[in-house]
């Protein structure tokens, strides 16, 4: 078990999973969770911490506070995600970002979509240094990609333990996904709902599928990456049908895959460097050379190194 948690892998592949996750918390703060700044202007007595706010305790959030911790952490998240100090800024971004979280989470709302991406803040510190396209194996680097693996798992099996808990089997037998087209369907969802009986094969679906994700963690790793793209399909048609995005979710499961092979500045620069070069001009007073027409000796001039004198 000890060597499955810590199977080491590229550090290229460490190095890449760490400016994946900590540019993606730059996003979230101005693309995702913009609106938890609004939350200054909510009276106080709304404020309802989680477990975590409770235990720690953590202040009721102030205008001053919450812009602290968004600047803060806008600024820390992107120096992290050039690796440069990874502990030190590490632990800062993932504590600062718990708790922009948990100000988020304690106004009636907990999103299951951020359990992944906060493992993964959490674990990677210990991952220490890591260079992109270093091919040296980490067992250190290999631990925190796997818990990362783990959370995201978890976050399937306990969703669909947590839909047969409080749902029963209603929820897979009643009007669970009718209603979230409804209330925030698209044109392709509309259709869909055309066809009877889909739906509750959808949600029969959806449910086989969460219970059996664990399942990813005994396949072969050509197996492994087509269920990994099944997963991510999902999500696909999950946004394209009822416009519900796990972006932090995905962003966490891409430690399953081989992203030291993706070296976008490699290939950029590799794009630049076979661009089309500019053509030698001839200079106007002499006529273009043919080497068909000029057969005449070279006479005193020295022959090229490496090539016989003469024609």
């Amino acid at each position: 078990m000890t060597r499955w948690l810590t199977e080491a892998v590229p550090r290229g592949r460490v190095a890449a999973f760490r400016t994946l996750i900590y540019l993606f918390v730059a996003a979230d703060l101005v693309v995702f969770t913009p609106w938890v700044r609004t939350r200054v202007s909510v009276p106080g007595d709304l404020y309802q911490p989680l477990l975590i706010g409770r235990a720690l305790p953590l202040p009721t959030p102030t205008e001053t506070l919450v812009t602290v911790i968004f600047w803060s952490l806008l600024a820390l998240a992107l120096l992290a995600a050039t690796g440069r100090a990874p502990r030190l800024l590490g632990w800062t971004v993932c504590a600062l970002y718990l708790e922009w979280m948990i100000i988020a989470m304690s106004y009636g709302k907990v999103d299951h979509d951020r359990f992944g991406l906060l493992i993964a803040l959490a674990v990677l510190p210990t991952a220490g240094r890591a260079r992109h396209g270093d091919t040296t194996r980490t067992e250190a680097g290999g631990w925190a990609l796997r818990v990362t693996q783990i959370a995201v798992i978890c976050t399937y099996f306990l969703a669909a333990f947590a839909k047969l808990r409080f749902g029963g089997l209603d929820w897979l037998t009643g009007s669970v996904l009718a209603r979230a087209i409804i209330r925030r369907g698209t044109d392709l969802a509309d259709l869909i709902a055309q066809v009877p009986y889909l739906l509750i094969v959808a949600q029969f679906g959806i449910v086989a599928f969460e219970l059996l994700s664990p399942v990813v963690f005994f396949l072969p790793p050509r197996w492994r990456l087509a269920m990994v793209g099944f997963f991510y399909s999902f999500h696909a048609v999950t946004i394209a049908t009822i416009t519900i995005s796990f972006a932090p979710h995905l962003a966490a499961m891409t430690s399953f895959l081989p992203l030291e092979r993706v070296r976008p500045l490699v290939w950029a620069r590799r794009l630049v460097g076979r661009g089309p070069t500019a053509p030698t001009s001839t200079p106007p007073d002499q006529p273009p050379i043919d080497a068909r027409a000029d057969s005449s000796p070279l006479g005193d001039q020295a022959p090229a190194v490496g090539r016989p004198a003469g024609p």
